[in-house]
């Protein structure tokens, strides 16, 4: 018996000495395998971490709205903060697109509901193109001053809070609009009119300090 022990024990032997270059191969194949998928997890989720605050902290410019007022004639102030943006026709379009949400503090709609922007662009004159759905004229109660200070609501806000942009001219649906609702004439730029300023409201006073007050306009058409 334990002659025999003695003989199943050298044979095992002889067979772990056979067979221990392979093993030792496989085991330095799966080490480094496993080492970096087990690096690779925590490095993963600590870059994700990292990245979080940067998309969390969105840089704002704070902004001039005016809207029609609600008590009494003219166009009424509204600050507030928008996206900041680069390059100033996606400036542009943040703002136009706060107009088209409407007031926050009671003052009448601009524009109508479910305006959408569909381009905004600056040329090397200082001339904004904003180019509005077809909802921006729908909804607006009627006559010459509730369309005036509809129209100058936008001009307004744009020319005041960037001083680069000295003219507005509002297209609908891709095309230029010979008026935004049977009144005012819309074939031309129109520059800002500060006198529409609701007399008894704040007054704006001096531009909200911007990145684009010494900025050149982006070239385009002029």
């Amino acid at each position: 018996m334990n002659v025999l022990t003695a003989l199943g024990l050298l044979a095992l032997m002889g067979l772990l000495a056979v067979t221990a270059p392979v093993w030792s191969r496989l085991l330095r194949q799966r080490g480094p395998a496993l080492s970096v998928d087990d690096d690779a997890e925590p490095a993963a989720q600590a870059q994700s971490r990292d990245d979080e605050p940067a998309r969390g902290a969105e840089r704002t410019i704070n902004v001039q709205l005016l809207f029609p007022a609600a008590d009494r004639p003219g166009l009424a102030v509204e600050e507030r903060a928008v996206p900041f943006a680069n390059d100033l026709s996606l400036q542009l379009r943040a703002v136009v697109e706060e107009l088209a949400k409407g007031s926050r503090v009671g003052a009448l709609p601009s524009l109508g509901p479910g305006t959408r922007v569909l381009d905004v662009f600056v040329s090397a004159s200082g001339v904004a193109y904003v180019n509005l759905s077809k909802e921006a004229t729908q909804g607006n109660p009627g006559g010459s001053e509730a369309e005036l200070l509809s129209v100058y609501s936008l001009v307004n806000s744009l020319t005041t809070s960037f001083p680069a942009v000295k003219r507005v001219q509002i297209l609908i649906d891709d095309h230029s609009a010979p008026t935004f609702n049977g009144h005012l004439d819309l074939s031309r730029p129109l520059p800002p009119d500060p006198t529409l300023l609701a007399s008894s409201g704040a007054a704006p006073g001096a531009p909200v300090p911007s990145p684009w007050a010494a900025a050149p306009p982006s070239p385009g058409i002029s």
